[in-house]
């Protein structure tokens, strides 16, 4: 399959689907060992990429020849589309911003295998507050609220165009979005530039990776962009798999994550010019617990919402998950 037939997404659940269908009812020798006779792996079709395709294109085909079965892309216009896929089944392997990773590990049988590094070799990025250059909107007359601006946030499910701002700059002060602004929609990073650009919001939720992707994809409408607040560092996205991926397939999976790109010679060369389209320069190894800063964020979210509703039992449990993560964090080195 090529990137040429994106809008094809249906038909890629289809055969998912299919496929898991067969596998249950023992068909085939593959059916039979347990081992898929093709891999699907989702990508978010809008999180600032709008060539994503051919940018991720050579990357699943270099993994298919490497884990020995055909990996074809499953893309979704949201986080939650992708987290049904890969809980139905329909997609093994994934790459995920860290809520949705923390979702997928909860609520679709996921676990982690690796931790994406960019160009500079952070593993982590920021959420960042845009406005349109030049319109004067500073950061104090939007935390002032009063119904002024209109607000893009994030999609539900994304860790910096929603859980971030929320845990590190709204819920601190008590702001409710739905109360602050004007109007309040969602819609992916790509969506709220064009949107902030354009004058269709005031202000909007984005993060760091958009914007290095917007400059280079699209300058004229990154120019007419600047950033009012960036959010302390956010874990990087990840690569999970499926945990009844049988275990040899799964390792297969694993160890071409942790080696592409290193090395030296003109095939490690090649590796690395693939990654660097990504933004990329390494998978780096990673197991669940490098989320464990989400999962801190998430309950505090809880933690506000249950006081916010009287809820004395969602106080109790959000404290005793935030007291169990920070003595995580106190025992790491």
């Amino acid at each position: 399959m090529t990137f040429a037939s994106i809008t094809r997404r249906a038909g890629l659940i289809v055969a998912a689907s299919s496929l898991f269908a067969l596998s249950a009812c023992g068909g085939g020798d593959d059916a039979a060992t347990g081992a898929p006779d093709s891999i699907t792996f989702s990508i978010l079709s809008a999180e600032g990429q709008a060539s994503a395709g051919p940018l991720w294109q050579p990357l699943l085909d270099d993994m298919s020849a490497a884990v020995g079965v055909p990996v074809e892309p499953f893309f979704g216009s949201n986080y939650t589309v992708l987290v049904e896929a890969m809980r139905g089944n329909q997609t093994q392997v994934a790459w995920f911003s860290a809520k949705p990773a923390v979702e997928a590990i909860d609520r679709a049988d996921a676990e982690v295998i690796a931790r994406t590094v960019n160009t500079e070799g952070a593993d982590s990025y920021r959420s960042t507050l845009i406005v349109k250059t030049g319109s004067g909107i500073t950061l104090d007359q939007v935390l002032a609220c009063g119904q002024r601006f209109d607000f893009g946030i994030g999609d539900a499910q994304s860790t910096s165009g929603t859980l971030a701002p929320m845990a590190f700059l709204f819920n601190p002060r008590g702001i409710v979005p739905a109360q602050c602004f004007k109007t309040v929609r969602s819609a992916n990073h790509q969506a709220n530039a064009f949107a902030v650009a354009t004058g269709v919001v005031d202000v909007a939720t984005s993060n760091t990776v958009n914007t290095v992707f917007l400059t280079r994809q699209n300058p004229a409408i990154a120019a007419q962009i600047s950033e009012i607040w960036q959010s302390p560092p956010i874990p990087e996205s990840g690569i999970l798999v499926r945990e009844d991926l049988p275990p040899a397939l799964k390792e297969k999976v694993r160890s071409f994550f942790l080696s592409y790109g290193q090395g030296e010679g003109a095939e490690a060369d090649r590796q690395r010019r693939v990654l660097a389209g990504l933004e990329y320069s390494q998978f780096r190894v990673a197991d669940d617990s490098y989320l464990n800063p989400i999962r801190e964020m998430i309950a505090d979210q809880k933690l506000g919402e249950a006081r916010a509703k009287g809820d004395a039992a969602g106080v109790t449990a959000a404290e005793a998950e935030l007291q169990r993560l920070r003595a995580l964090r106190e025992v790491q080195p």
